[in-house]
């Protein structure tokens, strides 16, 4: 593909997201960007979830690690489904209880000030490293595939990046972004089962025949019950995928807000239950098509492997140049679903968690909400460009994993609050939240020295289980 055919496609590809968004944002008010008014159709939020809750590192990662860990991701994905269970009987309910606009003003009603604020930042910290790093792998392979040729700075990328999500968000909000991220996940969807086609048919599989190859193969085993040390031990990848759904969509402002954005709570939990069960069929399709990407570069001697693979195989010459378009469009729809949602929520959290937005006049409300909106833009600018300055893949990919421990706080803070009834100093929440996190970090490292164990992904109730014990310490007698 040449740079300017790339460009032809992104051009048509961004107008027509704005032209979605004109089309949904006829009111610019705070409902309607916070909550969609809550008139959001359940199924369409159901289907629009699917790209949020995946990504452009989950769309090229995924494949990646079949070498590595076979199907033993499909483990974590069948303990989501626990995990949304949970979300769907327990705290949606709650929520639509409380009728939240954030969902962490729960905590102080139910803690205090300080609680509040403390999972309202760690919202903020984990979302906004997370959604910088995903635009990061974007507009990186923007660069490299278009703007390096047309000796365009990569901040230029970047800010181009950003600018498009922000012209069409800006306005409307969740109720956009309900309906661009359905776009982009169809696209996404699309472009994983074409890609599966194209390259079954360059194998001369039939689609019957490449699933055949694909199961006799040694990356198709899915269960591993052999070692309780190895990360891929079935038990630990199961509870891992539970916890991490629960904190990852029911304890995020990002995910809950469009489950908040449903008119009652009845569609809310239908969309969850639906959600969670198509999620599995759309894993599964990645994993079949990372085997066959590998299958395929074994036949032919490409010796391109992890995040690698998917790219050099789309790219190859072999290959159709709609295999390399949809790729490209499979990757932007994934890294755009995610991130246009997470500017969307980090705008939501911090006008509602920090400013305070429903009691200043309805004027300045809009005025906040906007200037926090360019705000996180900005915000997001400069962390990619940091990105772009460390150049070094073991250190971003450290920064992307402190992400996660920031989910530990939350999930032992609503775990405390909703399963017991004591209250807690809250004024002493603040160091239980910053020592569950360095001494998990501390776990992680010394473990396998100490113990001869290997945490992986389940290192999180851990962190979790840390954060409820301190504050057991410092409940009120």
């Amino acid at each position: 593909m040449t740079p300017v055919m790339i460009i032809s496609v992104l051009v048509g590809y961004f107008a027509l997201l704005i032209f979605i968004s004109k089309m949904t944002s006829d009111d610019d008010g705070n409902e309607s960007f916070f909550v969609g008014k809550k008139q959001s159709p359940w199924y369409i939020v159901a289907f629009g979830m699917i790209g949020a809750s995946l990504s452009g590192v989950t769309f090229i990662s995924v494949p990646g690690w079949i070498a590595s860990s076979q199907f033993s991701y499909f483990q974590m994905v069948l303990g989501y489904l626990v995990g949304y269970t949970v979300i769907a009987t327990v705290l949606m309910p709650l929520y639509y209880k409380l009728n939240l606009t954030s969902i962490y003003t729960y905590l102080e009603g139910r803690f205090g000030f300080w609680s509040y604020k403390s999972g309202a930042f760690y919202f903020l910290l984990s979302r906004t490293i997370g959604a910088s790093f995903r635009l990061f792998l974007v507009a990186n392979v923007l660069q490299i595939l278009v703007f390096d040729s047309w000796n365009i700075p990569f901040a230029v990328t970047v800010a181009l990046t950003i600018a498009l999500i922000w012209v069409y968000t800006h306005k409307a909000g969740i109720r956009t972004i309900i309906w661009t991220d359905t776009l982009q996940t169809l696209f996404m969807i699309v472009a994983v089962v074409l890609c599966f086609y194209y390259v079954a048919d360059a194998m001369n599989f039939s689609i019957y025949k490449a699933v055949e190859q694909i199961s006799l193969s040694e990356y198709s085993k899915t269960f591993f019950l052999e070692d309780a040390n190895s990360a891929s031990f079935f038990p630990k990848k199961f509870l891992a995928g539970a916890f991490i759904a629960i904190v990852m969509t029911g304890l995020d402002q990002d995910m809950m807000q469009k489950n908040l954005s449903c008119p009652n709570i009845k569609d809310a939990q239908k969309n969850m239950f639906w959600f969670s069960i198509v999620l599995v069929f759309v894993n599964l399709l990645f994993l079949g098509l990372g085997a066959l990407l590998y299958l395929f570069a074994n036949q032919v001697g490409i010796s391109a492997t992890g995040d690698d693979l998917f790219a050099t195989v789309a790219m190859h010459e072999s290959m159709p140049v709609v295999v390399g378009l949809f790729f490209l469009l499979g990757l932007i729809a994934a890294a755009y679903s995610s991130a246009d949602s997470a500017l969307t929520a980090l705008t939501t959290s911090f006008c509602v968690d920090f400013l305070a937005i429903e009691n200043k006049e309805t004027s300045k409300q809009i005025i906040l909400r906007k200037r926090s909106h360019i705000l996180f833009s900005v915000i997001l600018f400069f962390v990619i460009l940091i990105f772009k300055l460390i150049n070094d893949e073991s250190v971003i990919s450290a920064l992307f994993k402190v992400a996660g421990y920031t989910y530990g706080p939350l999930l032992g803070m609503y775990a405390f609050g909703l399963f017991t009834k004591w209250m807690i100093k809250d004024h002493l929440i603040i160091p239980v939240v910053l020592l569950a996190p360095i001494i998990s970090y501390i776990l992680q490292l010394k473990s396998p020295v100490w113990w001869g164990f290997n945490f992986g992904f389940e290192l999180l109730i851990v962190n979790g289980t840390l954060c409820f014990l301190g504050m057991l310490l410092i409940r009120k007698r």
